[in-house]
């Protein structure tokens, strides 16, 4: 039952990554992956926000911790499609571009993550004052 459960999320979660990866790139251009960025600092603050609420609330099931994170943001962030576009930035000469997105990407995911558990303390917080 939890194959099912993950494999659901999962799917979900890369539906809703092509849906970003498209409209993102209809807004700002495909040259550099500004959908896999969204995609990636997103996830990461959505972990943020769901690891603290788990940890602090609890009384969630197996399922839905193992389809929310392993399933949904498992399918909806991509480390291997960040890794191919940091290389293909830098093989078409766009090193200045390839750093920047490296640096981004990594930076932005850990403090985006940091967000999302500090959001869920100052909840918990103001709901025990």
């Amino acid at each position: 039952m939890l194959y099912l459960v993950v494999f659901l999320g999962a799917g979900l979660g890369g539906a809703f990554r092509l849906g970003i990866n498209e409209l993102a790139a209809r807004l700002l251009g495909i040259e550099f992956p500004f959908g896999t960025l969204i995609i990636n600092v997103l996830g990461a603050f959505i972990m943020g926000l769901l690891t603290e609420y788990f940890a602090f609330r609890g009384g969630m099931s197996q399922e839905m911790r193992l389809f929310l994170t392993t399933g949904l943001l498992g399918g909806f962030t991509t480390f291997s499609t960040f890794a191919l576009e940091s290389v293909m930035l830098w093989e078409r000469g766009q090193q200045i571009p390839a750093i920047a997105y490296i640096a981004l990407s990594v930076f932005l995911s850990i403090a985006a993550l940091m967000g999302g558990l500090a959001i869920v303390r100052l909840i918990i917080q103001a709901q025990t004052v």
